[in-house]
């Protein structure tokens, strides 16, 4: 049993790997708790597949795919924020137009110079393989986003709730709202490292979505979702060593089970308390009329 945990620590690339691969877990539940609240859950998906064209370019010149990652996240914010402020055009609408486009984009570049391009560690995650450099760049932004998300807690929450009195107050919303979007940005660099673009999502939507389930406070979501996502990326990096399997998919399996607990167990919204509770009401009719 000790030889389980033990093992895998013995080598460096793992080493490294739960490092990088919990520091990434960590600051994207910390934001998967106000992306669902605001309900941006998907955009990190979009963002994700945005950067394509940067990431094409930075192989094509040698630089480490963070930089063109970073760079095409950074743009692709930007225009999707113009667009949805400055004209008729709804927010998931822009997200739509933006990313799309991007990706295309990406494919031309890609189509173009095949031979300089080797896409599979950012379309499948490579966390085990991640260079020194690449490394230093994620644990940065990780380390980056997660103080400000800290520092500008209470505004993000209060935008999240309630924009109309965030600006009542003296608070912008507009600045809050781009600030959410360059730290989903920034995020979402950091975990296409880890689980690749098409897993992404998922670390930006289910620890956040899992504590909401179980916890009507902010400030316990903001715990329990680290947390959460914490044990999972550990937990799936040492079945992911011992079966030889993919470590993101096992990372994310362990969260979405993680959810599945929560929606099934939840002591108040746990699909087993809701069904206790409707039986309960109807053995005792009397009550529910009094709980209207």
């Amino acid at each position: 049993m000790i030889n389980f945990f033990t093992e895998p620590l013995q080598y460096e690339f793992m080493i490294n790997a739960f490092v990088v691969a919990t520091a990434a877990a960590v600051v994207c539940a910390l934001l998967s708790c106000w992306i669902v609240l605001i309900g941006w859950s998907l955009l990190g998906d979009a963002v994700s597949h945005a950067v394509l064209p940067g990431v094409v370019l930075a192989f094509m010149f040698g630089l480490p795919f963070t930089v063109g990652a970073l760079i095409a996240g950074l743009i692709a914010v930007t225009l999707i924020g113009t667009v949805r402020d400055t004209s008729r055009v709804k927010g998931d609408a822009a997200i739509g137009v933006v990313f799309t486009a991007f990706f295309a984009i990406g494919l031309i570049l890609k189509s173009r110079y095949p031979s300089n391009t080797d896409l599979n560690g950012i379309i499948f995650g490579n966390v085990l393989g991640i260079s020194h450099t690449d490394r230093i760049m994620v644990l940065s932004l990780a380390v980056i986003v997660g103080a400000i998300l800290i520092a500008r807690r209470k505004d993000i929450t209060l935008f999240a709730f309630d924009s109309v009195h965030a600006h009542a107050i003296g608070l912008h919303p507009k600045r809050i709202s781009a600030l959410v979007l360059l730290l989903l940005a920034l995020t979402t660099i950091v975990a296409l490292q880890v689980v690749g673009v098409i897993l992404v999502v998922a670390m930006l939507v289910i620890p956040g979505t899992t504590a909401y389930l179980l916890s009507d406070r902010m400030g316990h979501m903001l715990i329990i979702a680290p947390s959460i996502a914490a044990l999972s990326t550990i937990t799936g990096l040492y079945i992911a060593y011992w079966t030889n399997a993919s470590p993101a998919g096992w990372i994310v399996v362990c969260q979405a089970i993680a959810f599945a607990l929560a929606y099934i167990g939840s002591p108040k919204y746990g699909m087993v308390h809701r069904f206790l509770v409707k039986r309960r009401h109807a053995m005792n009719p009397s009550e529910l009329s009094k709980g209207l």
